[in-house]
């Protein structure tokens, strides 16, 4: 069974943590111990972004994550290769969200592949059609096991949620608010009711929340309206500030202890989702 379908299967009443962090930010070498710790730590599954040059979707902080990467020298051939090197310790589900442009050039039935041999299990394409994800994307995937996560918003109808409930498997990643990625102090009234309607529309595949969550007030508000919560541009932000403090922002990126940065980003992480 996929990962991903396994880890909703066995999580049912379990309030779910997913964190997204930039691969190749803010060190090239260090996207493998931080998929380790955030494992040993208790995340339940891990987004890997994928760095492009036009993120259409992202904030400034997962923008200048990006931007770090690439000039890192990150890329999906050397993204692959770092995945694939530890893909036995890992048994947690791992996403790729990443920008369609890459993907292409890497080219789709190539990068099905790749994921599968690296252990990925899906993966989350925020620009790609879904007309273009049925025709072209699904068979591919399907093919390789991959589940292709699609996202909504509170501008997204009724009709067009169960349609893609209905052509998806994995998990729904609804998407708090339709702006870009970033923190927020609360979740206003409309926000709410959004997460509570589509609470109520009882869809078949399970839903993770995103954007915007960084305290516990938000986090709360996503696990109490689904299968838990995606965090993002928080943990970017404490990865980034961890590597500059413990890891000294060392020119020398190999040196760098990169699991106690990614421990050191996680504490100040739980600390502040207690508040």
């Amino acid at each position: 069974m996929n990962k991903i379908n396994s880890l909703f299967a066995n999580s049912k009443d379990k309030k779910l943590l997913s964190l997204y962090f930039c691969a190749g930010c803010p060190s090239l070498e260090g996207t493998a111990d931080v998929i380790l710790t955030m494992q040993r730590r208790g995340i339940a599954m891990i987004e890997v972004g994928i760095p492009f040059s036009d993120p259409l979707a992202d904030g400034p902080v997962i923008q200048s994550a990006a931007t770090q990467a690439l000039k890192n020298g990150m890329n999906l051939k050397t993204l692959f290769a770092q995945l694939k090197a530890i893909k036995d310790q890992v048994e947690i589900p791992l996403v790729l969200m990443g920008y369609l442009n890459p993907i292409l050039h890497y080219g789709i039935e190539d990068f099905c592949k790749s994921c599968v041999e690296a252990g990925v299990s899906g993966a989350i394409i925020p620009d790609l059609p879904f007309d273009d994800y049925l025709n072209i994307v699904k068979p591919v995937a399907d093919k390789y096991d991959l589940r292709i996560i699609m996202l909504i918003t509170p501008e997204t109808s009724e009709e067009r949620i169960r349609f893609i409930d209905d052509h998806t498997d994995g998990f729904i990643y609804m998407v708090s608010s339709a702006s870009i990625t970033g923190t927020q102090k609360s979740f206003d009234d409309q926000k709410q009711e959004y997460f509570r309607r589509i609470n109520a529309m009882n869809l078949r595949n399970p839903r993770m929340i995103g954007f915007g969550i960084s305290n516990a007030q938000t986090l709360k508000a996503a696990q109490d309206n689904a299968a838990g919560a995606i965090i993002g541009s928080k943990f970017v932000t404490l990865l980034s500030e961890a590597y500059a403090t413990v890891g000294g922002g060392t020119a020398d990126h190999a040196s760098a202890d990169h699991a106690t940065i990614a421990d050191t980003a996680l504490d100040k992480l739980f600390d502040a989702l207690s508040k």
